[in-house]
C-alpha cells in the first residue's frame, strides 16, 4: 500500500529527468503508470526487456545520482522511490515468468564469465535463437553479483532465480571451468563456436606494495567477500581503502562481530564510495581513521604515515605526507584498493591485446583485437557500476549478432 501511495505522488513528467539520468534509460513513468493500474506483469516485462538485471539494479544502483537524485519531487520534498517499485515488480516477474526454449538455429556462442555482462548477453542472444554456453570459473554464475556484493545488499537467492531463467531459455552452464590453462580460446573456435564473449571481470586484488603484505593477518577485500564465513579476523579489523568494496568488507566484518576501522589517506568528501554506502557504514558503527596512509603491516597492526590536503598554485587539492607517523593496533587487515584482471586467457591466446593495466582493448561496440572475440564489463573498463555494465553489454550483444549473421552471407 505504501508503494501505491508513492506511485500516486509521481507527476509522470513528459520530460522525465529520472529516465534521462538512468544509465540504461528505464521507462520510469510508463512503468509507474502500469504499476498504478495493477499491471505488474506488463511492467515487469518492460523492465526486463530493457534491463535483464533490473531486479539487481533496483538494489545496487547509486539511486541518489540517477533516478532518485534527479526526481522533480526531490527539489522541494522527498523524491519518488522508484527503485523500491522496480524491485517489487522485477522480483515478482523474474520469479514467475517462464521463458520458452526457442529453436536455436543462428549459431553457437561462448560466454566466458557469468557476471553481469555475460548474463545480459546470454539472455539477449538465447532469446534471439543462439546456442549459448556460459563458462564460469566459480561453482555458480553471478560473478561480482554473487561473490563481490554482500548478502545484505543483494541476496544470493536472486542470482539463483536469474540462473534458472537462463536455463529455461536453453543456456548451458559449465561451472568450475577456467578458460585459458586447459580449454583455450582458440579451442572454442575449433569446436564450432561462431563468436566468443569475454566478461571475466577483475578478480586480482591490487596490492599496496608495502612491507608485511604477505603476513597471515592480511587479506584482500575481493577475496574476503567471496566467503566471509571462512575467515578468522579476530576482534579488531582495519580496512584500507574507501570505495564501495571497502565499505562492503567493513560492514560485513562489523556484522560478523568485529570492531572495524576504515583507514583512508584522504577525507570523507574525497571517498569514492557512494554517499549511501558511507552513511550505511556510519550507521553500522564502522570507525574511521582518516588522513592516514599505510607504510608497513606487522602482526600487531599497521604503521601509518599522517597526511594532509594542500591546495597547489593551480587551486587543485593534493594529499601529501606530513612526515609524522603512528601505529594502529589490530588483529587483521583487509586491503581494498581496487582490482585488476587475471591474464589466464590473454597469456594462452594470440591477437588479444590489453592496455598497460591488463584490461582488454575494445572499440565502442565491444570488438576486441581478435576476430570473432568480443568483450565488455569490468575486464574492459575496470571496476564499474552494474547498470553501466548491462547498458554496454546490450550494445555488444547487437554487435555479436551482426557479426554472426555476416558469417552466413
Amino acid at each position: 500500500m505504501l508503494l501505491i501511495n508513492e506511485a500516486d505522488r509521481c507527476l509522470l513528467c513528459k520530460n522525465p529527468r529520472c529516465q534521462t539520468n538512468c544509465p540504461i534509460n528505464t521507462a520510469i513513468p510508463k512503468v509507474i503508470s502500469l504499476y498504478k493500474e495493477g499491471k505488474i506483469k506488463e511492467a515487469g516485462e518492460i523492465l526486463f526487456e530493457n534491463n535483464p538485471l533490473s531486479v539487481v539494479c533496483a538494489l545496487v544502483c547509486v539511486h541518489e545520482d540517477q533516478c532518485k537524485g534527479n526526481c522533480i519531487r526531490g527539489i522541494k520534498g522527498e523524491p519518488i522511490r522508484f527503485h523500491d517499485m522496480e524491485y517489487e515488480i522485477s522480483k515478482k516477474y523474474i520469479e514467475e515468468v517462464r521463458f520458452e526454449d526457442l529453436p536455436k538455429t543462428k549459431g553457437r556462442i561462448a560466454i566466458v564469465g557469468g557476471g553481469p555482462a555475460g548474463i545480459t548477453i546470454a539472455f539477449i542472444l538465447a532469446k534471439r535463437g543462439y546456442k549459448v554456453t556460459i563458462f564460469e570459473a566459480h561453482s555458480k554464475i553471478g560473478g561480482v553479483l554473487r561473490y563481490g556484493i554482500p548478502e545484505y545488499r543483494l541476496p544470493k537467492s536472486i542470482i539463483d532465480t536469474i540462473e534458472e531463467r537462463l536455463v529455461d531459455l536453453g543456456v548451458k552452464i559449465r561451472p568450475n571451468t577456467l578458460i585459458g590453462p586447459v580449454v583455450t580460446l582458440d579451442r572454442l573456435f575449433e569446436d564450432g563456436y561462431n563468436a566468443v564473449f569475454i566478461g571475466t571481470g577483475v578478480w586480482n586484488p591490487r596490492t599496496l606494495h608495502i612491507k608485511g603484505e604477505t603476513l597471515g593477518n592480511v587479506h584482500y577485500a575481493i577475496d574476503y567477500l567471496k566467503s566471509p564465513e571462512t575467515y578468522r579476523l579476530g576482534k579488531k579489523v582495519a580496512v584500507i581503502g574507501a570505495g564501495n568494496v571497502a565499505f562492503d568488507a567493513a560492514i560485513t566484518a562489523k556484522r560478523n562481530g568485529a570492531d572495524v576501522t576504515i583507514i583512508y589517506r584522504k577525507g570523507f568528501e574525497q571517498m569514492s564510495a557512494s554517499k549511501k554506502e558511507i552513511e550505511e557504514g556510519k550507521e553500522e558503527g564502522v570507525n574511521f581513521n582518516l588522513f592516514k596512509a599505510p607504510i608497513e603491516v606487522t602482526e600487531e597492526g599497521i604503521k601509518l604515515a599522517c597526511t594532509e590536503n594542500i591546495t597547489d598554485e593551480e587551486g587543485k587539492i593534493k594529499t601529501v605526507i606530513t612526515g609524522e607517523e603512528e601505529f594502529f593496533e589490530c588483529d587483521s587487515v583487509i586491503i581494498a584498493v581496487s582490482q585488476n584482471p587475471k591474464n589466464n586467457i590473454v597469456s594462452t591466446t594470440t591477437e588479444l591485446n590489453t592496455n598497460k593495466w591488463g584490461l582488454l582493448i575494445t572499440d565502442d561496440k565491444g570488438n576486441t583485437t581478435k576476430k570473432g572475440t568480443f568483450a565488455s564489463g569490468d575486464v574492459v573498463t575496470g571496476p564499474g557500476l552494474v547498470v553501466d555494465v548491462v547498458a554496454h553489454a546490450k550494445v555488444v550483444a547487437d554487435t555479436m549478432d551482426e557479426y554472426c549473421q555476416s558469417l552466413n552471407k
